[in-house]
C-alpha cells in the first residue's frame, strides 16, 4: 500500500462557528513579523476578520487598553516586556482581567508556560503551532469568552434589578412611614384617599362641622384606686380592643385616649355623608358590646359601665405641636358640650344635646331627660337619651 502523508488541514467550520468568529475581535501579538503573519493567515481561514497585531508587548498593552478584543494570542518571548509581563498586566486591571489569552510559547518554555496558565492565561499554544489544534483552543476560548460576556451582562442585569428594588423599597418604606403617621390620626379606610388627594393639604388647619363622641367609664377612679396598675391595664386593654374596631368601622377620627376616656369625630378629615348617624351607630354598638365587658368584669369584683356622649357642632381642626411630636386636633365648644354629656350620662346611656337631637328627628329615637347643669355652662342643658335608630 502506498504511504499516506498526513496534512494538518482543518475540518469544515459549522455554520455556527463562523458566525461567531465574523463577531469576534483578535490581537495577535509577536516580535516575529513572519509568526505574525502565519497566525492571521490561519484565523483568516477560520472566518475571523477583525485581527490588529501588535509587534511587542508596550504596543500589545496600549492597544488593549485603547480597544475591546476577545481574544488576545500572546508570544512568551519579547524584548523590553515580554508576554509574562502582558498577562500579570492585563489580569492586575479589573477592566482586563476577563480578556482571554492564549500563550504562544515555544517547547523549551513550558515551565513559563505553566505559569501563564497558573497566573490566568486561558491556554497556550506551542510553536511550530499546529492549525487544527489553533482553531481548537481559538474557539474555545470564544465560546468561554461568549459564557462569561453573557455572566456578566446577567450580572449588570441582576444589579439594575436590585438597584430597581432598593429605589422602589425606599419609597414604599416612605409611603409605610407616611401611612404609620396618618394611621395614628385617621382610620384605616380613609388614609388611602387622604394620600391619594395630598395628606399634607389635609392636615393645615381648617374650619368644619364635625360630631364629637365622648365616652368613658363609670367607676373607674374607684376601681383605679382598689386593684394592682396590672389588672387596670388589663381592663384597658381590653376596653380598648373592643371600643377600636367599632370607631374604624363607622369611619371615625380617633383624637386620643385618656385612661378610660376615648374622643371620637366624624365628617373630618374626609368628609362623611352621614356623621351623624354612623356617629350614633358606633355609639349604641359600643353600649351593646360593653355589656359582655361589664359581665365579665362583674365575676372578677370590677363594677364598671360605660357613658357617651354625643354633640355637633363646628370646631377647628388640624395639626399641632412642634418637631417631632405632631397631633392631630378637633377644637371648640362642641368637644366641650360633648365631653360635659359624657360627663352627665349614667353607665348604658348615650347623651346628647339639644342641637344634635333636632337634626336626629325621624332618624333615632331618643328619651328627653330633662334639664341638667353642666360646669361652665350658664343655662340647665335640655339632654336626651339616645336608644336605637329606626330602620
Amino acid at each position: 500500500m502506498p504511504d499516506e502523508t498526513v496534512l494538518h488541514v482543518a475540518p469544515a467550520i459549522p455554520s455556527a462557528l463562523s458566525e461567531l468568529a465574523r463577531s469576534m475581535k483578535v490581537l495577535v501579538v509577536d516580535d516575529s513579523r513572519t509568526l505574525r503573519r502565519l497566525l492571521i493567515r490561519e484565523l483568516n481561514g477560520m472566518g475571523i476578520t477583525q485581527i490588529t497585531e501588535a509587534g511587542d508587548g508596550n504596543e500589545a498593552l496600549a492597544k488593549i487598553r485603547g480597544d475591546q478584543f476577545d481574544l488576545v494570542l500572546l508570544d512568551m518571548e519579547m524584548p523590553d516586556l515580554d508576554g509574562l509581563e502582558v498577562l500579570k498586566a492585563v489580569k492586575a486591571d479589573p477592566d482586563l482581567s476577563y480578556l482571554p489569552v492564549i500563550m504562544v510559547s515555544s517547547v523549551d518554555q513550558f515551565e513559563k508556560t505553566v505559569e501563564c496558565v497558573q497566573l490566568g492565561a486561558e491556554d497556550y499554544l506551542p510553536k511550530p503551532f499546529n492549525p487544527i489544534l489553533l482553531r481548537a483552543r481559538v474557539f474555545s476560548s470564544f465560546e468561554k469568552k461568549r459564557l462569561r460576556d453573557l455572566d456578566r451582562e446577567h450580572i449588570v442585569q441582576v444589579q439594575e434589578l436590585n438597584l430597581t428594588l432598593e429605589n422602589r423599597v425606599r419609597e414604599q418604606l416612605s409611603e409605610i412611614d407616611r401611612l404609620g403617621v396618618m394611621k395614628r390620626f385617621f382610620s384605616p379606610q380613609i388614609v388611602k384617599s387622604m394620600l391619594d388627594q395630598g395628606g399634607d393639604e389635609m392636615l393645615k388647619t381648617h374650619r368644619r362641622e364635625v360630631v364629637v363622641v365622648f365616652l368613658d367609664m363609670r367607676g373607674f377612679t374607684s376601681f383605679t384606686d382598689k386593684v394592682e396598675p396590672e389588672e387596670v391595664m388589663q381592663v384597658l386593654t381590653e376596653f380598648h380592643g373592643a371600643m377600636g374596631p367599632l370607631i374604624v368601622l363607622e369611619g371615625g377620627t380617633l383624637e386620643r385616649f385618656a385612661g378610660d376616656g376615648i374622643m371620637i369625630y366624624f365628617n373630618d378629615p374626609i368628609p362623611m355623608e352621614t356623621p351623624l348617624i354612623n356617629a350614633v351607630r358606633m355609639a349604641l354598638a359600643m353600649q351593646r358590646d360593653f355589656v359582655a365587658l361589664r359581665l365579665a368584669w362583674r365575676k372578677r369584683g370590677f363594677d364598671l359601665d360605660l357613658g357617651i356622649g354625643i354633640a355637633l357642632g363646628y370646631a377647628t381642626l388640624g395639626s399641632i405641636g412642634f418637631d417631632g411630636r405632631w397631633d392631630y386636633a378637633c377644637i371648640g365648644s362642641v368637644t366641650n358640650h360633648s365631653a360635659r354629656l359624657c360627663g352627665g350620662a349614667k353607665g348604658g346611656q348615650i347623651l346628647t344635646n339639644q342641637k344634635t337631637f333636632t337634626r336626629l328627628d325621624g332618624i333615632a329615637q331618643a328619651e328627653p331627660l330633662g334639664s341638667m347643669d353642666f360646669k361652665g355652662v350658664v343655662d340647665p342643658v335640655p339632654v336626651f337619651n339616645v336608644i336605637a335608630l329606626h330602620g
